[in-house]
C-alpha cells in the first residue's frame, strides 16, 4: 500500500513530492554554512580558565609567599614556590579540563533537536546539523530549529514571542507555492518559535547567524545557574572559615611578631596559616564532582540538564511515572477487536462480537470487522507518528491491502482534535465528488459512547467489552463513523449523528526490566506511582506485572488506586491525604499531574515526575525533579524538565537515582575529608609558633600538601563506587545540612585526631632529633596522616578491609604520588634543603608511616563501634 492510497491527502501533497536531503548533500551544506548555532553559551576557552584560576585566593596566597621570598633574597625558595604555583595550576586545568569536556558533552545533548527527512527516512539529529533545504516534520510541542517555510501543515499555530514579544500564539497556512520567495509571513517560520498546536513539514531557508533570530542579534536564553541548598550550605561554611583565616592570620602575624622580632618571619607564617585555613577545595570539589556525575549519567542515558538536580535526585522519595513509553515498550499492536453486529430476523437485537488478532498465522479478518479497522486509520494521521495510529495502520496493511477499504484517494476537509473536554478526535474525508462526507472519530470509549448518544443498555453492553479487555493489560478505543452533507462543518463534534462501529484493544508490553528496577526502588524506600491515561482496570494489570503494591483482584474502594473523576472532585487537602496510599493514578488528564505533584510535595515528598508532551511542561517544572522522554518527548517538556531520559526506560530513572545517590555520598565523603585534612594542617601551622616551638610549616610545605589534597578530593572520592547499601537505604532527608549534626561532628573528630599524633610526633621529634629532622619527621607524620584520612573517608560506614576489595586506581595513583614526592623532599639533598630538612633516620620514617596506620586503626575502631551501636549492640 503507497502512501497515495492512504486517506489523508492535503492541498499540499504536490509539494511533498520533493524529498528531503540526502545524507551526502547535507553533509556538504554543512561544511559550507557551519552548524547551525549561534555564538552564545560557549564553553570557557583556556584563557579563561586561566583567568579564573589564578583569582582564586590560594594562588594570590602561593604568589605572594614567592615574591616575599624573592625579595627576602631567597631566589632559590622563590623560584621553587613559583614552580609549585605552576604544578597546581596544571593540576587544576587538568581538572578543569574534565569537567568543562564533561560540560561541553551535556551541551551537545541539551541541544534542540530536529526530526528532518534524510535519504528519504526520518532521522532524529541534533538542532546544530540542520541545513538549509532540510524538511523538518513538526510536531506539537516541537521547537523550530530553523527557519524555514511550512509547506504542509494542520492548524499549525506558533508562540514566537521569543522574537515579537507577542503572547499569543500566530496561525500559520502551508505556502500554496513554495519556489515563490519570499513567501508569505503566514508560511513563514522562524528558529526558536515553538509549535504550540498541530503538525506539518517544513523546508529549512536559513541556519545559525543568517536565520531571522541570528540577524537581529538575538540568542535563546541559557540556563541560569541554580544556587542548590548544597552550595548555599558551602558558600556560608567557606565566608565562616575566611573569617576565621583572616582573623586568625592577623593574631599570628602580631604575636610572632611581637614575640620573636622578625616581621618578614611572622608575615612568611600568616600566610602559611591562611593557606591552611582556607579550604578553596570546595570550590573544585562542587564543580569537578556534579559535572563528572553528569557525564556519567549521560552514559547511562540520562541527560542532566540542570547540575543542581543531581543534588536532589538522590533524595527523591516518589516516582511518579508514565505508562506508555516509560514502563511499556511503547510498541503498540492491536491484539484485540470488538465489532457490533446487528442479530435477528429483522436485525432488531445488537451483539458485540470479539476477536483476538493473530498476525502470525492469518491475513485475513472477519467482514464484520473489515470497518472498524477502516475507520480506526480514517480517525488516525495519515502520517502518523503516535503508536497507536501506527498500530492501526499495521493492522489495516496486514489484514486489508487487498480489500476496497484501503484504495481510496479520499482528501482530509476537517480536522477535529482532542480536548480536555472530549478525549477523542474526528477527521471529515470528502470522498466521492457530490456524494456525502465521511466522519471518523476515535478515543476514549466513554467519550465516543457520549458521541453516540447510546442507550444505557448499549452503554452497560460497551463497557462490559471494555472491561473484559482491560482486565487483560489492554489499551482500549473506540470508534465511530458518521456521514455530513454540505460544507458548512459544526463547530464541535456532538454536533454530527454518530454511530457506534466497536473497540480495539493495544497491547504494549512491559519492558522486561521493569519488574527488578521497581523493586530496587521499592528496597529503597522510594514510592513508585504509575500515571495514565488507562482505564483502571488496564492500569492495574500493568501495575501487577510491574510489581506495584495492587491487588490481583479488583476492590469496591480501592486506596491505591485514584481516577481522574474522582481528582476532579476532590479539594487540595484532601488530595493531600488520599496520595499517602495511592500506587496507581489512571484516566488521568495530563493538566491534572499539576495537581498530584503539588498534592506530593505538600505531604513533604521529594517528587520525580516524567512527562513528554506539551501539557505535562507545568508538573516537569513544579517537580524537585523533572524528567522529560527524550524519544518521544516535546521540546516543551524538555525545558521544562531537569532531566532527560533518552530511552524513555524507567529502569534509566532508577539507575539515575542510584548514580544520584553515589554522586552525592561522594560528594560527601570528599567534603568530609577537606574539613578533616585542614584542621592538622592548620594546627601544625599554628600552634607551634603559639608553644614557642620552631615554625613547622612553611608556605612551600602547604603547597605541596595542596599537591595531594586536590587530587584525593577531586579524583579519588569522584571515582569511588556505591556504597553496599546504596539502594537498601531510606532516601536522606534535603532539610539536613551536608555539615550538620554526626557529619560535622565525624569529620573534626578525625581532624582533631590526626592533629594530636602529629603534634605529639613533632613534640617527640624536637625532643630527640635536630631541628630540621624534626620537621622532616613532622612532615611525614602529617603526609601520612593525610594519607590515613584518604583511607578512612573513603566508606562512611563500611570497613577498610571491605573498601579496599574494591577497585579505584586514582586512589593508588594518588597514594604512590604523594609517598614518591615525600620521599624526594626528605632525601633529595637539593630539594630538602629548600623544605627546611635534615636527613630523617629511615626507622624514624617508619614510625611516621606506622603513625599513619596507627590513625587509620583507630577510626576504623570508631567506625565498627558506631556500626555496633546502630545494629543494637549497645
Amino acid at each position: 500500500m503507497t502512501d497515495k492510497h492512504i486517506p489523508g491527502g492535503s492541498p499540499s501533497d504536490d509539494t511533498l513530492a520533493a524529498p528531503g536531503l540526502t545524507a551526502a548533500q547535507a553533509a556538504e551544506r554543512l561544511q559550507q554554512d557551519g552548524p547551525n548555532s549561534l555564538p552564545t553559551d560557549q564553553p570557557r576557552g583556556l584563557w579563561a580558565i586561566v583567568r579564573e584560576t589564578l583569582s582564586d585566593p590560594m594562588f594570590a596566597l602561593l604568589l605572594g609567599a614567592a615574591v616575599l621570598y624573592l625579595v627576602l633574597g631567597d631566589l632559590q625558595e622563590g623560584l621553587i614556590l613559583l614552580g609549585l604555583v605552576l604544578v597546581v595550576l596544571a593540576l587544576t586545568l587538568y581538572q578543569e579540563g574534565k569537567t568543562e569536556h564533561a560540560l561541553a558533552s551535556l551541551r551537545d545533548l541539551t541541544s534542540p533537536r530536529a526530526l528532518v527527512l534524510r535519504d528519504g527516512e526520518p532521522r532524529r539529529i541534533a538542532g546544530r546539523e540542520v541545513v538549509q533545504g532540510d524538511l523538518l516534520i513538526l510536531a506539537e510541542g516541537d521547537r523550530i530549529a530553523a527557519d524555514a517555510l511550512l509547506v504542509q501543515g494542520e492548524e499549525v499555530q506558533v508562540d514566537e514571542s521569543l522574537l515579537t514579544g507577542e503572547p499569543l500564539p500566530v496561525d500559520k497556512q502551508a505556502a500554496v507555492d513554495a519556489g515563490v520567495l519570499p513567501a508569505a509571513p503566514s508560511s513563514q517560520l522562524f528558529s526558536g518559535s515553538l509549535l504550540v498546536r498541530g503538525h506539518g513539514r517544513a523546508r529549512v531557508t536559513a541556519t545559525g547567524a543568517r536565520s531571522e533570530i541570528g540577524h537581529i542579534g538575538s540568542a535563546l536564553e541559557g540556563l541560569s545557574a541554580e544556587a542548590s541548598p548544597l552550595r548555599q550550605q558551602t558558600a556560608q561554611l567557606v565566608k565562616t572559615l575566611a573569617l576565621i583565616a583572616v582573623v586568625a592570620s592577623l593574631c599570628l602575624v602580631l604575636a610572632y611578631g611581637l614575640l620573636k622580632g622578625d616581621w618578614l618571619g611572622a608575615l612568611l607564617a600568616g600566610i602559611a596559616l591562611a593557606m591552611a585555613l582556607l579550604p578553596q577545595e570546595f570550590s573544585v570539589v562542587l564543580t569537578v564532582i556534579p559535572a563528572l556525575g553528569a557525564w556519567r549519567l549521560s552514559k547511562h542515558k540520562v541527560l542532566t540538564r540542570r547540575i543542581a538536580a543531581i543534588e536532589t535526585l538522590g533524595a527523591t522519595s516518589v516516582l511518579c511515572v508514565d505508562k506508555t513509553g516509560t514502563l511499556t515498550e511503547n510498541r503498540m499492536t492491536v491484539a484485540q477487536l470488538y465489532a457490533e453486529s446487528a442479530t435477528g430476523p429483522a436485525g432488531g437485537g445488537v451483539q458485540g462480537e470479539s476477536l483476538g488478532v493473530d498476525y502470525a498465522r492469518s491475513t485475513e479478518l472477519p467482514e464484520a470487522f473489515h470497518t472498524l479497522v477502516e475507520y480506526s486509520i480514517l480517525a488516525s494521521m495519515s502520517d502518523p507518528f503516535d503508536p497507536m495510529e501506527k498500530a492501526f495502520h499495521r493492522l489495516g496493511q496486514h489484514f486489508l491491502k487487498d480489500t476496497e477499504h484501503l484504495h481510496r484517494d479520499w482528501t482530509l476537509m476537517q480536522h477535529y482534535g482532542l480536548t480536555p473536554e472530549l478525549r477523542a478526535m474526528s477527521h471529515v474525508w470528502k470522498a466521492v465528488e457530490g456524494q456525502a462526507h465521511v466522519v471518523a472519530a476515535k478515543g476514549a470509549p466513554e467519550a465516543i459512547v457520549d458521541l453516540c448518544h447510546m442507550d444505557s443498555a448499549a452503554q452497560a453492553r460497551v463497557a462490559a467489552a471494555v472491561e473484559v479487555m482491560a482486565a487483560q493489560g489492554l489499551r482500549v478505543l473506540g470508534v465511530a463513523r458518521s456521514r455530513f452533507e454540505g460544507m458548512d462543518w459544526p463547530a464541535i463534534e456532538h454536533d454530527f449523528a454518530f454511530e457506534f462501529i466497536g473497540l480495539l484493544g493495544l497491547a504494549d508490553p512491559l519492558r522486561p526490566e521493569i519488574p527488578e528496577a521497581v523493586a530496587q526502588a521499592r528496597g529503597a524506600g522510594i514510592r513508585v506511582v504509575m500515571i495514565t491515561g488507562d482505564y483502571p482496570a488496564t492500569a492495574q494489570a500493568i501495575a501487577l506485572e510491574a510489581g506495584l503494591p495492587v491487588p490481583a483482584v479488583a476492590e469496591a474502594n480501592p486506596s491505591w488506586l485514584l481516577t481522574g473523576d474522582v481528582l476532579a472532585q476532590l479539594d487540595d487537602a484532601a488530595l493531600q491525604q488520599r496520595m499517602d496510599t495511592v500506587s496507581v493514578c489512571a484516566r488521568i488528564a495530563p493538566t491534572q499531574k499539576l495537581r498530584i505533584v503539588q498534592a506530593l510535595k505538600a505531604n513533604g515528598e521529594v517528587v520525580a515526575m516524567t512527562g513528554d508532551g506539551v501539557n505535562d511542561a507545568p508538573a516537569l517544572k513544579a517537580a524537585h525533579v523533572g524528567v522529560a522522554m527524550g524519544e518521544r518527548g516535546t521540546d516543551v517538556a524538555r525545558e521544562a524538565a531537569s532531566m532527560v531520559l533518552l530511552d524513555d526506560n524507567f529502569a534509566g530513572l532508577v539507575q539515575a537515582v542510584r548514580l544520584g545517590r553515589r554522586i552525592f555520598d561522594n560528594l560527601r565523603k570528599s567534603m568530609c575529608y577537606i574539613l578533616a585534612v585542614h584542621v592538622p594542617i592548620a594546627g601544625m601551622a599554628l600552634l607551634p609558633v603559639l608553644l614557642g616551638w620552631p615554625t613547622v610549616l612553611f608556605p612551600l610545605h602547604i603547597a605541596f600538601l595542596e599537591l595531594v589534597i586536590d587530587p584525593a578530593c577531586s579524583m579519588v572520592f569522584e571515582n569511588e563506587p556505591p556504597e553496599p547499601d546504596l539502594m537498601q537505604r531510606p532516601p536522606r532527608d534535603v532539610t539536613t545540612p551536608l555539615f550538620g549534626g554526626v557529619t560535622l561532628l565525624w569529620a573534626l573528630l578525625q581532624g582533631l585526631g590526626a592533629l594530636a599524633v602529629v603534634l605529639l610526633a613533632t613534640w617527640w621529634g624536637f625532643a630527640h632529633l635536630g631541628e630540621g629532622a624534626a620537621r622532616a619527621f613532622a612532615f611525614a607524620t602529617l603526609v601520612a596522616g593525610n594519607l590515613a584520612l584518604i583511607l578512612v573517608n573513603r566508606s562512611r560506614s563500611g570497613s577498610l578491609v571491605k573498601s579496599l576489595r574494591v577497585p579505584n586506581r586514582s586512589l593508588w595513583w594518588v597514594c604512590a604520588a604523594a609517598l614518591a614526592l615525600m620521599a624526594l623532599a626528605l632525601y633529595l639533598p637539593w630539594l630538602a634543603g629548600l623544605f627546611m630538612f635534615e636527613v630523617l633516620p629511615l626507622p624514624w620514617l617508619a614510625v611516621a608511616l606506622g603513625l599513619g596506620g596507627l590513625l587509620v586503626g583507630v577510626f576504623e575502631a570508631v567506625k565498627t563501634a558506631g556500626r555496633f551501636r546502630a545494629a543494637g549492640g549497645g
